[in-house]
C-alpha cells in the first residue's frame, strides 16, 4: 500500500520518489503492452473509453433487453438456414420462442418487443422446401 505524503515534501518530489522506488523494485518490468504505442492514441477523445473497453473485454451489451431479443430471433432464423436437420431447426426455434413468450408475459424495459413466437411447423416446412423437400429427422 502506498504511504501518505509526509508533510514538508512537495508533491512532485514525493511522487517522483514513489515511482523511482517502484522501478527499482521492478514493479514496472513486465507490464502488458510495454514498449507498444497506446492503442487508442489516434482516436478522438471519449469520456467513456474505459467503459467501452471493459464491456468489449467482458463481451457485454448495452442494448435494451427487447433489442437483444429481436437480434437473437433474427440470428435464430439465420441459423435455421444452416441447420443440418429438422430436429435442430425445432430446437433453435423452441429456445427463442420460450424467450419471446416470457418477454410477452413480462415485458422487459426498453422499446416494444414487436415479436410473436415463430410458427415452428411453417418454418420447418419452408426449410424443407429450400432443401429440396427432404425431411431429415436427424
Amino acid at each position: 500500500m502506498t504511504e501518505r505524503k509526509p508533510p514538508g515534501i512537495s508533491f512532485e518530489t514525493w511522487a517522483d520518489r514513489q515511482i523511482r522506488e517502484a522501478e527499482e523494485r521492478g514493479a514496472f518490468a513486465d507490464l502488458p503492452g510495454k514498449g507498444k504505442p497506446l492503442p487508442s492514441l489516434d482516436k478522438p477523445y471519449d469520456d467513456l473509453w474505459w467503459v467501452r473497453e471493459k464491456m468489449a473485454r467482458e463481451n457485454l451489451s448495452f442494448l435494451p433487453p427487447t433489442l437483444v431479443l429481436r437480434k437473437e430471433a433474427e440470428d435464430a432464423l439465420a441459423a435455421v438456414d444452416e441447420a443440418p436437420s429438422e430436429r435442430v431447426v425445432r430446437e433453435i426455434l423452441s429456445g427463442v420462442n420460450d424467450k419471446i413468450r416470457e418477454a410477452i408475459r413480462r415485458p422487459p424495459p426498453g422499446p416494444p418487443l414487436n415479436l410473436l413466437p415463430f410458427d415452428i411447423d411453417e418454418i420447418v416446412r419452408e426449410w424443407q422446401e429450400r432443401r429440396g423437400g427432404t425431411a431429415d429427422e436427424g
